[in-house]
Formats: C-alpha cells, sequence, structure tokens
C-alpha cells in the first residue's frame, strides 16, 4: 500500500512535483558522493604512489656528528629479517640560483649505485642519466619543475649555497658552489619543485661530512609492514641511532589527505541530508491527501502502528528509487571519470587539468565497494528519519473527525 501511494497517478500533480524533487535531489547527491569519493581515493593512490616512489620505507639517523663506521652498520642491517636494501645518504637545505631566480630546495647525497635499490629515482630520469654523477664531480641531477623554475637544462649550471660557513681573512662568508646539471628526474608530484641529488662523495665534501653520512635509507619487504619491522629493529640498533619509518616522516601528508576526504564528504552527505528531508514536504501533502483514506482504514481495523508503517514505506520507497539510481549513475561515473573529462574538454576547447600545475592531466579515480555502501547506507539512514514524523502524525489522524461531514 506504502509503494502504491508512492508511484501512484492518482496523485496531485504538485504533490507528484515535489517526489519527483525529492527522487532527483537523492540520485543527485548520491551520485555527487559517490563519484567525490572515488576521485579522492585516486588521489590518495597517485599521492602515495608518486610519492613514496622516492621516499624510502625507512631512516636511520644519528644524533650524532652523522655516522663513521656506516659500511658496517649497512651490512648488518642487511643480514636482518625483513631488510631488503640499505643505502646511505647526506641532506640539507639549500639554495639553488638559476638565470631567474632564487629557489630553496633539499638537496641529497646518495650512494648512486646502492639507491636503485631503496628507491625509484633512477626509474624517474626523464634527462640525461644519474650514473654521471660518480663519473663526473660536483655535478647534480634536479627536480624537472625545480629545473624549469631555474631555468636550466642538462649542461647548464647552477650555483648552490648550502648552510655552511666559510671563514676566511676577509670574513666569514657562505659556502657557494656551482654544480653543473647532469639530468634531471620527474615523479609527477611536489618533489619534482624542490628535490636535487648529488653523489655521495660530492655531497661529503660539499656539505662538510667527510667520510660520514647523515643516515641510511633502508628498504623493507613490504611497505605497509615497514612500521612494525622498524619496531623490531630499534632495540637492537646503537644507542645514538634513531629511526623513522615512512609513515612518520610523510604519515602527516596522508593523514592530511585522509581527513579532507571525510570533511568533504560530509559536506556532500548534507545534500543527501536536504534530499531526504525533502520526503518530509512529500509525505505531509500525501498524509493530507490521504485523511480520508487513513481514516477508512481505521474504521476497518487498521492500527496506528500499521499506518505509520504504510508511511514509512511510502517514503522509503520514493527514497529506495532515488539511492539506487544515484548509485548506479555515480558508480558508473567514477568508472568512466577519465573519457568523461576528455569529452568535457573536447567539447569546451579547454585543457581542465594541465600537468604542468596539477601533475596530472586526468581525474584518477578509484570506486571502492565500503565506499558505495556506507553512501547507500548513510542515505537510507536519513531517509528513514525524515519518514518518522509525517508518518507518526498519520497515525494519529482522527477517523471521526475526517468521516463527519462525508
Amino acid at each position: 500500500m506504502g509503494l502504491r501511494y508512492s508511484f501512484s497517478r492518482k496523485r496531485s500533480r504538485f504533490t507528484g512535483l515535489i517526489a519527483l524533487v525529492s527522487m532527483l535531489g537523492m540520485v543527485l547527491g548520491v551520485a555527487s558522493l559517490i563519484t567525490v569519493l572515488s576521485v579522492m581515493n585516486g588521489f590518495a593512490g597517485e599521492l602515495q604512489q608518486r610519492i613514496l616512489s622516492l621516499v624510502p620505507h625507512a631512516y636511520l639517523e644519528s644524533s650524532a656528528d652523522g655516522i663513521a663506521d656506516w659500511q658496517a652498520l649497512a651490512t648488518d642491517l642487511r643480514a636482518r629479517p625483513g631488510v631488503v636494501a640499505v643505502s646511505p645518504y647526506i641532506s640539507d637545505k639549500v639554495i639553488f640560483s638559476g638565470r631567474y631566480l632564487l629557489h630553496g630546495g633539499v638537496l641529497t647525497a646518495i650512494d648512486v649505485g646502492a639507491e636503485g635499490e631503496v628507491s625509484r629515482v633512477p626509474q624517474a630520469i626523464v634527462n640525461g642519466s644519474l650514473e654521471r654523477l660518480e663519473s663526473e664531480p660536483f655535478s647534480v641531477v634536479l627536480g624537472s619543475a625545480l629545473a624549469r623554475l631555474l631555468g636550466v637544462m642538462p649542461g647548464d649550471s647552477v650555483e648552490v649555497t648550502v648552510p655552511r660557513i666559510t671563514v676566511t681573512p676577509l670574513g666569514a662568508f657562505p659556502r657557494t658552489k656551482r654544480l653543473q646539471v647532469v639530468g634531471l628526474f620527474e615523479v609527477g608530484a611536489q618533489p619534482d619543485t624542490y628535490q636535487a641529488y648529488v653523489s655521495l662523495d660530492t655531497g661529503q665534501r660539499l656539505l662538510g661530512e667527510r667520510g660520514r653520512v647523515e643516515g641510511l635509507q633502508v628498504k623493507t619487504l613490504d611497505l605497509y609492514r615497514a612500521p612494525e619491522i622498524v619496531r623490531e629493529l630499534a632495540p637492537t640498533l646503537p644507542a645514538d641511532i634513531t629511526v623513522r619509518d615512512w609513515s612518520q616522516t610523510q604519515g602527516s601528508l596522508f593523514r592530511a589527505v585522509k581527513m579532507e576526504k571525510i570533511m568533504v564528504s560530509l559536506l556532500l552527505l548534507s545534500v543527501v541530508a536536504v534530499a531526504a528531508f525533502n520526503i518530509v514536504s512529500t509525505l505531509v501533502m500525501s498524509v493530507a491527501e490521504k485523511r480520508r483514506d487513513i481514516a477508512v482504514l481505521r474504521t476497518m481495523g487498521a492500527s496506528a502502528r500499521g499506518i505509520m508503517v504504510v508511511f514509512v514505506a511510502h517514503g522509503l520507497g520514493l527514497a529506495l528509487v532515488g539511492i539506487g539510481v544515484g548509485a548506479l549513475l555515480g558508480s558508473l561515473l567514477a568508472t568512466y571519470i577519465a573519457p568523461v573529462t576528455a569529452f568535457v574538454e573536447v567539447l569546451l576547447g579547454v585543457k581542465l587539468f594541465d600537468p604542468q600545475v596539477y601533475f596530472i592531466s586526468e581525474l584518477p579515480a578509484r570506486l571502492l565497494g565500503g565506499d558505495v555502501l556506507a553512501v547507500v547506507l548513510a542515505s537510507l539512514t536519513l531517509s528513514l528519519l525524515a519518514t518518522l514524523y509525517p508518518a507518526w502524525r498519520a497515525a494519529r489522524v482522527a477517523p471521526a473527525e475526517v468521516l463527519r461531514y462525508e
């Protein structure tokens, strides 16, 4: 009976229009929420893949002035369970001087031969060669976006100012050195704008770490088990060695992405809430239209609870159609968001996502069944809550007052 009320053609046109608007609002809200959650999942996946491709699973650092006997420590670590590879590094913040401007960045000295075992830096080279860092002293590989900002290409040179002081008879001056650009790397993420690499020997000379390294980069068997493996390693290391895994060095970024997803979900859920509470208007008008039907049912023995169930089913019938269509539409849109975006770009003649600005050329999307289920359940809950008050009002209709003048 409730479903007959929901889809009957005998309703007034105005009531039917309100019901249609309620369903369309539900479709729009559910589809938008599913699509946006899928796009945010895609962005999080892209961010994780691109940034963590340059970031080792864990770092070992000395609280003293670097690690002197790092070769022995690296050999010991490679023998530990769960550790796949170890590579030394020295890193510091510097100022790069190019043709056009000064730009801050991070200069990291690496063991070129071992770096490929702990990160994907060698695979990210798009121009030049990482191996030339070893064969050519005082050479550097820059992020592609950083090189573009500085106005340099392989074969040019950049001046690097490091946070070290050189004392001369004329006074103390910051240490500067001109480095030859021998390559560019690109991962399509923020490190392209600030990261640069030099060989370990160049880094030791430039940053004043003669024979020492700042720490060791560690790759574990599984990226997601790295925190657990690191916790097992920590008690067995020397007292002056501290260990940090990627969730500590990059965790704030991914926590921020997760929090952003939650906040956007809550904001878009308000659209679903508005559509759900439009059902209140539909049911209130239906109750006003069906007062005589309610009175007849009550005189025939229907209970107040039965009348309430009828109008709850009436509201949920409208909501279920909107939620079902919205979930289907949102899933299809999330699955085919890339070709849809490409079609819009062709139609409008504009590039919506410039890779030089957004690091992406198309919207990434990752549809998760858990997200779809959560959206559907949340929408059903809001719809159920929206039906309770009008259904309760319907159950309180007094048959005698309605039928008095019939």
